[in-house]
């Protein structure tokens, strides 16, 4: 059998375990609760266990492991720094030591979407390109750059936070203590929030029937499911790509990339989505033809955080 190599991709509610090649194959698969409350010892520790029990099923140890955490984290020493959607947040909780323990081999640390955009450059849409944007647009909004055929991470790891670029000065509060910053405004969260005021509003009666008149199951997907009925619904998701569109075209007067990716549960929408941002787009960047510029959904869907940790472990620098 070739080299193994684990794939840990740590989520609030649950966290993804695998075991693939260097080609990206995946070669054993498990997912396990998170259970936050039980503190960062006691999720490492079972993150250890699902490994180990891969590695039982597979007769052969990884080489190494990387795994994408939902926050900041300090690359370099494998350190939480904050882990914003987790109990007790995870500050400064030197997370690869205490799992290397526990698996018995070299483990590396990367913020989650960061992570996804590295499996997007090295097993999907970015094999192809020198410079890339990668945009998970779900409950909030994170991203990666690529220049040059690398990840850039920055001095402490934060490159590529274009959920937090300001759209709208005086926009709603967000999370990270800005105003109207992208992430409120066509985040999966701000875009159901909006579903869930038009049907009490009795303005989404298709949307309504859908989620039977349960608030809580409003998304973004059966939003736009109701779109072709409800029209405030529909006006709702463009606003919301419009704002995406704002976005894009921000970064790509920046850094002028080879390619946008879109990834994260909104980006499932699917053409609904992806021709008003394209056309918005192509109306806001002037300076050079944005047609350039292909804007793309993800290769990889729901698997490229897993598959850039496969890849994170694979690096040899």
């Amino acid at each position: 059998m070739s080299d193994l190599f684990a794939g840990v991709d740590l989520g609030g509610t649950s966290i993804k375990c695998v075991l693939g090649d260097e080609q990206g194959k995946i070669l054993f698969r498990k997912s396990i609760p998170t259970e936050s409350h039980a503190g960062p010892e006691a999720v490492l520790s079972r993150i250890g266990q699902a490994i180990n029990e891969l590695t039982h099923d597979a007769g052969c140890k990884p080489i190494g492991l990387g795994m994408g955490v939902p926050g900041l984290v300090d690359v370099p020493l494998g350190i939480t720094r904050f882990l914003p959607n987790l109990t007790t947040h995870w500050y400064d909780i030197p997370a690869a030591g205490i799992l290397a323990k526990h698996v018995n081999c070299p483990v590396r640390l990367l913020n989650d979407v960061r992570m996804a955009t590295l499996g997007e450059l090295v097993f999907g849409r970015g094999k192809t390109v020198d410079s890339m944007v990668f945009i998970a647009i779900g409950t909030g909004i994170g991203g990666g750059i690529v220049i040059d055929g690398k990840l850039r991470l920055g001095p402490v790891g934060a490159a590529g936070e274009l959920g937090h670029q300001t759209i709208a000065p005086d926009g709603p509060p967000c999370g990270c203590g800005n105003h109207g910053c992208l992430e409120t405004l066509a985040s999966g969260t701000a875009l159901a929030a909006a579903g869930i005021r038009l049907m009490l509003m009795g303005l989404a009666p298709g949307l309504h029937t859908l989620v039977g008149g349960d608030a809580n199951l409003v998304t973004s997907e059966l939003m736009a499911e109701a779109a072709r009925q409800d029209v405030p619904v529909m006006d709702a998701i463009m606003q919301a790509a419009d704002f995406l569109a704002i976005g894009v075209a921000n970064v790509m007067v920046a850094i002028h990339p080879d390619l946008v990716v879109l990834g994260g549960g909104v980006a499932n929408m699917g053409d609904l989505l992806f021709d008003r941002i394209r056309t918005q787009v192509r109306q806001r960047v002037r300076m050079f033809p944005a047609e350039s510029v292909r804007i793309e959904p993800s290769d990889l869907g729901s698997d490229a955080g897993i598959m850039g940790a496969i890849a994170l472990a694979a690096q040899k620098d």
